[in-house]
């Protein structure tokens, strides 16, 4: 699939390398802005909560959704209408399958609880819903034929590739930085982090029982 893309859009490693850095960036960024904002809607217009647990404004399962997407989907992009359907039900499979392991089998924190929110028609033990994965599916759209263009022709306007890769990954090492540190040191050995910065702030984040 990696070689497709490539050869569809005449690029070269480093610019292949940048995308795809940059893409880790965008969809951990697109998924914090969408659960701020849909948390916001599902308060009753009352409420913003920090969402994610970074710094940075950014939510990994995205990031995971998003190459599950394109990989996926990729070879289908002349077929927009089943680049819908695959990437429903990829990420609903992945969103439920997360949810359950993390909360139902390991007793992690309970990221999210369709039970709780609105519009939750179609809930499957609150980890999944009808409207989560039809967002998904046009997501996968917007990723295919939106995204992705956009950071092909981002990545052309760079005169030097390898200065275009260079940039690219120390954007995208800040994030994964952010996340590793946030993933590890505030949990295990009890180091300040990025909740706890948040709320002394006056952030909210919202709590599932």
């Amino acid at each position: 699939m990696i070689n497709k893309f490539i050869s569809d859009n005449h690029l070269n490693k480093y610019q292949t390398i940048g995308i795809f850095s940059l893409l880790i960036v965008c969809s951990g960024m697109f998924g914090w802005a969408y659960e701020v904002v849909f948390y916001f809607l599902n308060s009753g217009f009352t409420e913003v909560y920090m969402r994610g647990g970074n710094f940075l404004p950014f939510i990994n399962i995205y990031v995971y959704g998003s190459l599950l997407i394109f990989f996926l989907t990729y070879r289908f992009k002349d077929r927009p209408l089943l680049v819908f359907l695959i990437s429903m039900i990829s990420t609903g499979i992945l969103e439920f399958f997360s949810g359950y392991i993390l909360y139902g089998i390991l007793g992690w924190t309970k990221c999210w609880d369709y039970n709780q929110e609105i519009l939750n028609f179609g809930n499957i033990g609150g980890y999944v819903c009808l409207r989560s994965v039809l967002i998904f599916g046009l997501c996968g759209l917007l990723l295919i034929y939106v995204i992705l263009p956009i950071l092909v022709k981002i990545s052309k306007k760079f005169k030097s590739s390898r200065k275009f890769v260079a940039i690219s990954l120390i954007i995208c090492g800040l994030f994964l930085i952010d996340e590793v540190y946030n993933l590890i040191f505030p949990r295990l050995l009890g180091y300040y982090g990025a909740s706890d910065f948040y709320k002394s702030l006056g952030f909210k984040y919202i709590y599932f029982k």
